[in-house]
């Protein structure tokens, strides 16, 4: 059967699977061809070039056969480089990575491209790299808003979902997995103003201002949005709970 080489495609390696005593099955993030899995022959040889390259959060540059009929769930690697760029996170922005890496292997199905989280997701990954540890939350929820945007899952952000109301600048609401966005109770928390759902709203809405708007607009509500974000991609990716998410909650247990 003929098969078609893809060279030079931009992606991070999401995951990666023993498969034999010296290769390595890998789900890797592409930006043209999404989620994609890939068999690294040899890779675990300490001989083989593949060996100090397929680390997770960082960005690559990969090149694999793939059937000219698109029809075989695992595509052989041929070729893969480091595109430079930041160093490997490490300690609580490593555990933030590999966190959104569970996501993206437990929301996105294979083939599927999405251009824009891609970017959104090398642009995150570099913040977890180089920026100090209150940048942390902030990005983060950015990226789990972005992310449930481009698979559909988000509400809009700027009118009540089952109503259609308005929101009351003043007014208090929350996003809830199984009605979206409402009214708060009057003693009801997290839940942020009206007027801050709006202000993320229109952050999303006008991507063309650049990274640092959106993160800005998420910096000073990052506590509130973190339960209601984390709530609602759990109800989407379903149980058990997040190993990462769990991984994290038994480190601070300690």
């Amino acid at each position: 059967m003929a098969t078609r080489r893809i060279a030079d495609e931009p992606a991070f390696v999401l995951h990666r699977y023993d498969w034999s005593e010296s290769s390595l099955i890998l789900e890797a993030f592409c930006r043209g061809h999404g989620r994609v899995a890939l068999v690294a022959k040899g890779a675990k040889k300490p001989s083989s070039n593949f060996r100090p390259v397929l680390l997770p959060l960082q960005p690559l540059r990969l090149a694999w056969g793939q059937s000219a009929a698109g029809d075989a769930e695992i595509h052989t690697l041929k070729g893969a480089e480091w595109s430079g760029g930041h160093i490997l996170p490490l300690g609580d922005a490593l555990l933030s990575g590999l966190y959104l890496n569970e996501l993206l292997l437990r929301l996105l199905a294979r083939g599927d491209p999405h251009t824009r989280l891609f970017d959104h997701y090398a642009a995150t990954v570099q913040v977890l790299a180089s920026a100090p540890s209150e940048a942390l939350e902030p990005v983060l929820r950015l990226f789990e808003l972005v992310l449930l945007r481009e698979i559909g899952l988000l509400p809009a952000l700027d009118v009540q979902t089952l109503t259609h109301g308005a929101l009351a600048p003043t007014g208090r609401y929350v996003l809830v997995a199984e009605g979206g966005l409402r009214a708060a109770g009057p003693d009801e928390r997290p839940s942020l103003a009206g007027a801050q759902w709006l202000a993320l709203a229109q952050a999303l809405q006008h991507e063309e201002a650049g990274f640092a708007e959106l993160l800005g607009a998420c910096a000073g509500v990052a506590a509130e949005l973190k339960p209601q974000l984390r709530a609602l991609l759990q109800y989407h990716c379903g149980s058990p709970r997040l190993r990462t998410r769990q991984f994290m909650i038994d480190v601070q247990a300690l």
